[in-house]
């Protein structure tokens, strides 16, 4: 099942850059973001938020973990060797974020079936299977509004669970 985010919403991977968001004005993709809502209903919200070294020191510690928690194209975004623990963590983040929307904790393997997807303009999306899905569907979210954004020292994801009206 793909839940994807509300195309032309707020949304970077780098701090002021991306679509949503012209000349690095934080209100102008506050108002695109604000316009996708109209008519929907938000039913959860969740933000994380992650400090990239300790997920470096995680990837360095512990091999596995990136096979554990990302899916395989999460993984060959993120690794590209110039900033690939910023990209990990805010994905990391945005699963997170995700979680608490739906009023859950980490289970499992719910991590993988929780993937960031990256469209060729930038915008971050979501897809969500199995049980992540099967969640998300009992509480009515149909849709999902996502911005991620990073710098050298932390990431910050936000997502809302949204219901077509």
């Amino acid at each position: 099942m793909m839940i994807g985010s509300v195309d032309g919403g707020a949304s970077a991977e780098r701090v002021g850059e991306g679509p949503g968001v012209t000349g690095g004005s934080v209100g102008a993709a506050a108002a695109a973001a604000a316009r996708e809502l109209v008519g929907r209903r938000v039913l959860g919200v969740g933000t994380d938020l992650v400090e990239v070294d300790e997920m470096r020191a995680v990837l360095a510690r512990q091999p596995r973990f990136a096979a554990r928690v990302f899916t395989a194209g999460e993984r060959a975004y993120c690794d590209i060797p110039a900033d690939s623990a910023e990209r990990y963590a805010v994905r990391f983040a945005a699963k997170e974020a995700v979680l608490k929307a739906l009023g859950v904790g980490i289970t499992g393997s719910v991590l993988t079936e929780i993937e960031v997807l990256r469209a060729p303009s930038g915008s971050p999306s979501l897809r969500l299977t199995g049980r992540a899905a099967a969640l998300a569907e009992a509480a009515g979210i149909r849709s999902w509004l996502i911005t991620l954004t990073h710098t050298r020292t932390l990431a910050h994801a936000f997502v809302a669970g949204l219901h077509d009206d």
